[in-house]
């Protein structure tokens, strides 16, 4: 029986993958064999030594210590583009609020009071304050061609808006998938240059931290809508206030209140709403539960953002199959399968991929491992877990 442990509320689509005669599946036990999360700060949490995964039911994972689970050989998931149509559908939002004055022109007709055709009157005398502009011609900047990027830019070419994406690490399946009509531009610098709308959709790490700073800022074309959807951390915010102050930004519209964004003109913020729609909650958990099931029971790993991917079928031949991540340094290979040897089992198939300084084993065997090989395999230098899996065919 398979224990897993929920930190926060997990759709029932995806709790409902794991069948209720294998697994076990709560928001308190002890000896967890995995945990699912969404925005539970795990830095501070004391994480079981029983814990083999962890699945987190979205994309950013600065809320996971991942390079401390790395360490004891635990691969952390995550599901990007699960939610990459939810996205996709606010910042389309963003794009017609900023365009049309909608929040404004809302706003006004919200306070108007009197007769009808006192209210008529109104509206057909103060409406031309809130004019705006078509996007159809207007070119938009996509900085990062993930899942998300390669469908807002998809979407905008659609709307007859001229297109332009920057992102030096797209994927050959994420580049099949743009429209060929968006045109690949060299740096951040010529994005805001060239854009009238910047949407940002990069992952927060060391280097795209303030991302967009006073230096880059001065780059931008006078009058430019900044759209941030991704994480608060990738701009300035300082550096944002100053160029809204100065005209270079029109406005600023992202997912992330602030205490300096509030009184901010030009800044229109939501409540991090980006991936909250109940069909972006139904899929990231449908597919963190097939991950982590797909690793539990084969040691197969797919989106992790530690961990090399796995796929090996099971031979058909086997008795058990042995996962293990070790080091990613030289003679680890020999050192795990003279280990198995000691056994005299044979191996009837294998699997090595390396991702950085880690790499993962997995070995299908003819008989039967002992507990106290598999021991000593834990404690071989450079092991950072391992553990049996019995095929279940």
């Amino acid at each position: 029986m398979y224990k897993i442990l929920t930190l926060n509320n997990i759709a029932v689509a995806g709790l409902a993958r794991f069948p209720r005669e294998s697994y076990e599946v709560a928001s308190e036990m002890q000896h967890p064999d995995a945990v699912l999360v969404r925005s539970f700060d795990m830095h501070r949490w004391d994480c079981p030594d029983t814990v083999k995964a962890i699945g987190r039911a979205g994309a950013g994972v600065n809320n996971i210590p991942v390079a401390s689970f790395t360490q004891r050989g635990i691969p952390v998931f995550n599901t990007p583009g699960a939610n990459a149509n939810a996205v996709k559908e606010l910042v389309l939002s963003g794009l017609f609020i900023a365009a049309r004055n909608l929040l404004s022109a809302a706003a006004f007709t919200q306070q108007l009071t009197g007769t009808d055709q006192h209210i008529n009157e109104q509206v057909e005398q103060l409406k031309k304050q809130f004019v705006g502009f078509e996007l159809a011609g207007r070119t938009l900047g996509v900085i990062g061609l993930g899942a998300i990027g390669v469908k807002v830019a998809n979407a905008a070419e659609a709307l007859g808006m001229n297109v332009i994406g920057y992102d030096p690490h797209i994927t050959v399946s994420n580049a099949w998938k743009l429209s060929a009509n968006v045109k690949n531009v060299s740096s951040v610098e010529e994005v805001l240059r060239k854009s009238e709308f910047v949407s940002l959709h990069v992952p927060l790490v060391d280097g795209t931290r303030q991302l967009l700073n006073a230096d880059r800022l001065e780059h931008a074309k006078t009058g430019l809508v900044l759209l941030n959807f991704s994480r608060q951390a990738i701009v300035d915010e300082t550096a944002v206030c100053a160029a809204l102050n100065k005209g270079k930004l029109s406005h600023y519209i992202c997912d992330f209140p602030s205490n300096q964004l509030q009184q901010q003109k030009g800044v229109i913020t939501f409540p991090h709403l980006g991936a909250s729609t109940r069909e972006a909650e139904e899929n990231c958990a449908v597919m963190v539960a097939d991950q982590i099931r797909q690793f539990l029971e084969q040691g197969l790993i797919s989106y992790s953002v530690n961990f090399p991917d796995m796929d090996m079928p099971i031979n058909e031949s086997c008795a058990c199959r042995l996962f293990v991540a070790n080091a990613n340094v030289p003679h680890m290979i020999e050192r795990i399968s003279s280990t198995v040897a000691r056994d005299n089992v044979n191996i009837v198939d294998m699997l090595n991929r390396s991702r950085g300084d880690v790499a993962c084993t997995l070995l299908d065997l003819a008989t039967p491992l002992s507990e106290a090989t598999l021991a000593v395999l834990k404690n071989t230098e450079g092991v950072l877990s391992a553990r049996v899996l019995t095929p279940n065919y």
